[in-house]
């Protein structure tokens, strides 16, 4: 179990929101002439919901979390909100920021089923209020070798879990996004089968660092990072961590898992952060911090060894990548 002492950061050090918004809106200015120097790319279109976009709002009555990773600056939230892998919001890092800004996640439920003994369906409001919220620092590696440190809001995915409690059946644990053609007309264009799917073997699941995830920074989730509830799964690579989920399911086998199932030379189930196990077309031995010029060592499940290692006892880390 980690505990340790919250991190001595404030918000001091992430880049201020006033900052953050007239930057944003200086770019999004000058998206009128943007044609003249990206000619390597079509440019970023904004699509329309049925009505306006939700924007993050503050979250209140936050907790420490003793599930929180001391000694790391926080990742500049421009930087984690404009370079993001939201495939059905397009394919280049920046692409989402701009094209979910009207994606509506209002009203928004997940329902959670299969081996369970009482399967429900959990509004957005509902959920937010299963246990106190808790702002969690935690590192997030991404397998392209870039990584962040997130103050993610949520509580551990176990609380929900518990709740519809889990039959002797399942072994595994199911999770599906949200998609819709109207919203994220560039899914057809993804390259991957969408909806996306994820999975994880009920025992990760149920480990208290996996973390059902509402908001950042203090605030409910930017669209393009997952809004309006999605996972954390600090260590493994970030495509594990699923964004905007609308369906949990209990299930007795393997499931399958987008990635897996696109490249799975590539991208095996597990997806534990292992630097010693390469990529195919590049190594994972380092990685760069967004913000940051210079490369860092990778960490072993990406430095929660202590809290995950004993899941994967016993198995080949190579051959279960």
């Amino acid at each position: 179990m980690l505990i340790k002492k919250q991190a001595d950061l404030t918000y001091a050090d992430v880049t201020p929101k006033t900052l953050y918004m007239g930057r944003r809106n200086f770019l999004l200015g000058v998206l009128g002439t943007a044609a003249a120097v990206k000619l390597y790319k079509k440019l970023p279109v904004v699509f329309a919901g049925p009505a306006m976009g939700s924007v993050p709002k503050p979250l209140t009555g936050l907790v420490k979390s003793p599930y929180t990773t001391t000694g790391e600056k926080v990742t500049p939230i421009e930087d984690v909100t404009h370079y993001n892998n939201y495939y059905e919001f397009g394919t280049d890092k920046d692409e989402p920021a701009t094209n979910a800004r009207n994606f509506v996640t209002t009203p928004w439920s997940v329902s959670v089923e299969g081996e369970v003994a009482k399967p429900r369906t959990f509004t957005m409001d509902e959920i937010t209020k299963l246990a106190p919220l808790e702002e969690r620092i935690y590192r997030h590696r991404c397998v392209e070798a870039w990584s962040i440190v997130v103050p993610w809001i949520g509580y551990s995915l176990s609380t929900i879990l518990n709740l519809v409690e889990p039959t002797p059946k399942a072994k595994f644990v199911a999770f599906q996004s949200y998609y819709d053609p109207k919203q994220m007309p560039l899914g057809r264009e993804a390259g991957i089968a969408i909806p996306y799917v994820e999975g994880l073997r009920l025992d990760e699941a149920m480990n208290p660092l996996a973390l059902l995830c509402v908001g950042m920074y203090g605030e409910t989730l930017p669209n393009q990072d997952g809004a309006p509830v999605r996972m954390i799964i600090p260590w493994k690579y970030g495509f594990k961590s699923i964004k905007s989920i609308v369906k949990i399911r209990l299930v007795t086998g393997q499931p399958p898992t987008t990635w897996n199932l696109e490249s799975p030379v590539e991208y095996g189930f597990y997806s534990n952060v292992n630097p010693k196990v390469d990529h195919p077309r590049w190594s994972q031995a380092k990685e760069r911090r967004l913000g940051e010029f210079l490369k860092r060592d990778t960490l072993m499940f990406n430095g929660y060894g202590d809290e995950v290692a004993s899941l994967y006892t016993g198995m080949d880390l190579r051959k279960n990548f």
